[in-house]
């Protein structure tokens, strides 16, 4: 055993000899350019240098890559990063990685050449041959990446373009949707609904049509104007005009206008029932528009309104014009024709708390209201004497299928909101009765615990 290592041994060191005599025999520049020959035509910026980093040799993209470095035979390859500006932090982790590990990647280089910036990625790893000493050393290259920098801040100049376009559309989108809600409170649903969602071929078109028309104000609101201070005012007639607003719009009422207290609605356009039911419509809308009026009397006597508030209303029926009048500036979807003007006298003509109807109503709706004879007037702007007739609540045969939508009777609470010009306040006012109740319930249940 003990030979038998010996032997080999000896033989090791006789190879270890030989490879030094072998290496001898071969010129090392031509087995360093043999070695080195893949790289001549490389794409990449290639070098090799030896173990204490002296380039031994760069090729032909070395040079265009880095033609203000001139010559390199020989000189260290930090000296090399330092002449291109190589931080010296990057430069001592290029020093110590490769030291630790072999090997080392610099992903990205920022170096200024002729006053052009481009972008490299360096790789370096040591080279070991165990038959020639003189190909052990440090080869690397330089990759230009200068292209795909810049398609990748292309990409993310483009895709912050794009965060802010959407940033954009969703302010514009925004902003549109809030104009659209202000608008709603300007605009009949009806007429709201052919401007925003349809084509709005049907406001664009002035028509002939039947409508029955509705017309309605405050008794002595002039006077009351005159004596009520401008935010009671104001409340009053917010409330008001939001009561008729939303029964208005249970009926399926357009509603023309507001002229102060003055409330206009019309039925038949842009949607219609048929002549029968668009008036039955619009006799029950006046119906439970008057009864309101009765149920928010406490209420605004608790505002301080001493004086009664009385409304009186007239309805017509007939073929009216109907569309978009006005000009470029401004436009109202709304009606004229005589029935208008009608309605108009017949609300006049009411007493407080009566629906005064013209004939042609009259006879549309007899069948579900009763309708008692008023008076045969000819109204100003008439040339001959008209037929009026009045309703109320208790001729009005299906008058409950309507109830308002703001009341509500249970078995044991009674609900009736009052002012739905403001839901939410309203809603507030519910979470803390409903606390209140809460709070007295804990107290019972710890009286019939004890």
């Amino acid at each position: 055993m003990t030979s038998t290592f010996s032997d080999l041994s000896a033989l090791a060191i006789i190879y270890g000899g030989l490879a030094l005599v072998l290496e001898e025999f071969f010129n090392s520049k031509k087995v360093i350019d043999l070695s080195f020959f893949n790289f001549e035509n490389a794409i990449t910026a290639a070098y090799f240098a030896d173990k204490d980093f002296n380039i031994l040799r760069v090729n032909k993209n070395f040079r265009n890559f880095f033609p203000a470095l001139g010559n390199l035979q020989g000189v260290q390859f930090p000296e090399v990063l330092k002449a291109l500006d190589v931080p010296d932090k990057v430069l001592q982790q290029f020093m110590k990685t490769i030291e630790e590990k072999g090997r080392v990647l610099l992903p990205r280089l920022e170096i200024e050449q002729n006053g052009e910036f481009k972008v490299y990625s360096l790789l370096s790893t040591t080279t070991n041959s165990p038959d020639f000493s003189f190909l052990r050393g440090i080869q690397g290259q330089f990759v230009d990446r200068t292209n795909e920098d810049n398609l990748r801040k292309e990409k993310e100049n483009l895709i912050q373009e794009q965060l802010r376009n959407q940033g954009l559309i969703k302010q514009k989108s925004e902003r549109l949707e809030e104009i659209s809600k202000r608008l709603a409170s300007y605009l009949s649903p009806q007429v709201y609904n052919s401007i925003f969602e349809e084509s709005g071929e049907s406001t664009k078109k002035h028509k002939r049509k039947n409508l029955t028309v509705f017309f309605s104000d405050i008794v002595r609101f002039t006077d009351m104007s005159d004596t009520l201070e401008p935010e009671l005012l104001a409340k009053l007639v917010n409330n008001y005009l939001s009561e008729m607003t939303n029964i208005a719009i249970e009926f399926g009422g357009t509603i023309d206008k507001f002229i102060g207290d003055a409330v206009m609605v019309f039925f038949g356009d842009p949607e219609s029932d048929g002549d029968r039911q668009d008036a039955l419509n619009c006799a029950k809308m006046a119906l439970r528009m008057q009864q309101r009026v009765l149920d928010l009397q406490d209420y605004w006597k608790s505002l301080g309104i001493s004086e009664e508030i009385q409304v009186r209303m007239g309805i017509s029926t007939g073929y009216c014009t109907v569309g978009d009048f006005g000009s470029q500036q401004r436009l109202d979807y709304t009606a004229f024709g005589s029935p208008v003007n009608l309605a108009a006298r017949l609300e006049s003509l009411a007493l407080p708390g009566e629906i005064v109807v013209s004939e042609q109503t009259c006879e549309l709706i007899s069948g579900d209201i009763d309708c008692t004879p008023y008076q045969t007037v000819t109204p100003k702007g008439f040339s001959r004497p008209i037929n009026t007739y009045t309703i109320s609540q208790d001729g009005s045969v299906d008058a409950a299928k309507h109830p308002s939508k703001y009341k509500k009777l249970g078995n044991r609470v009674s609900i009736d909101i009052f002012d739905t010009s403001d839901i939410n306040a309203a809603i507030m006012e519910l979470k803390e009765i409903e606390q209140e109740f809460e709070r007295l319930l804990k107290k019972t249940e710890n009286v019939s615990s004890e």
